[in-house]
């Protein structure tokens, strides 16, 4: 007797065929071309243009620049900005959730992906304390490189808020500063690290990459910054290597700009930075 045929009810969908290193290529291709990397080109223009007009030292490069001279337009400018550089960000996240196919809900697979990468709340208080303990290893050693690429005419003026005091000010450099958290450590570290091994690319080629391109967008600011977010983009990802935690990256990152932020806004006229 021949064996009863399977009931079709009873067989589960068919798993997801492996990719190639030409779709991950084009794949990592499309989601840094629509965010950092075209960042990184813009930038690299940006100094450029300022080595064939001046030195170096005497331009000015203003983060958190006012959008428009009427308060509510600046503000709803400012928060579509925090907004819009998200997507990216949505966009490898869901790419990172089809790993395992599609099958189940998209919340779950959501929820699988940012496990995966150490961006859950399954361990706050460590995360908390890795990350403000990172943020210390980079910032004092930062801060120096700064001013030292400023004495050397290597680093623009930066500015790291040119917004008037408003009462929604505080809250947009908060938001400001958790979406280049967010934004720089889910693509340079958690999504380039899972993508670029795909590609047949070695531990030591990833980080040395990963860490040129997260500098590469800072050169609008001078060498000084391109160099400071060079190392800290190899700090960073051999901190992710070691505990696969992303959200510790987060926390640091979040805490150096919202001082650096609402430091230069409250302080920087008593400190003679403006």
């Amino acid at each position: 007797m021949s064996p009863e045929p399977a009931r079709p009810e009873l067989v589960g969908p068919p798993g997801p065929a492996p990719r190639g290193r030409g779709w991950v290529g084009a794949e990592v291709l499309v989601v840094i071309g629509l965010s950092l990397g075209q960042s990184g080109v813009y930038a690299a223009v940006s100094l450029l243009a300022i080595v064939t007009r001046g030195p170096v030292g005497a331009a000015t490069a203003t983060l958190n620049a006012s959008r428009s001279d009427r308060p509510w337009f600046d503000l709803t400018y400012q928060l579509l900005g925090i907004g819009f550089a998200l997507v990216p960000v949505a966009l490898a996240l869901y790419l990172l959730s089809t790993d395992s196919g599609t099958t189940g809900t998209l919340r779950a697979a959501l929820r699988r992906a940012l496990r995966r990468l150490g961006l859950d709340r399954s361990r706050p208080g460590r995360d908390l304390l890795a990350g403000v303990g990172l943020a210390a290893l980079i910032g004092v050693p930062g801060l120096g490189l700064y001013l030292a690429g400023r004495s050397l005419g290597l680093t623009a003026d930066v500015v790291a808020s040119g917004l008037d005091a408003r009462w929604w000010t505080v809250p947009v450099l908060l938001l400001s500063a958790l979406q280049n958290s967010l934004l720089e450590e889910v693509l340079v570290v958690g999504y380039l690290l899972d993508r670029l091994p795909r590609l047949g690319w070695s531990v030591p080629v990833v980080i040395v990459a990963t860490a040129l391109l997260r500098g590469s967008y800072h050169l609008y600011q001078g060498y000084g910054p391109f160099v400071g977010n060079a190392v800290m983009g190899v700090v960073f990802a051999l901190v992710y290597r070691r505990t696969r935690r992303l959200m510790p990256l987060v926390v640091a990152h979040a805490l150096l700009d919202v001082v650096a932020f609402i430091g230069y806004q409250y302080l920087g006229a008593a400190l003679g930075l403006r």
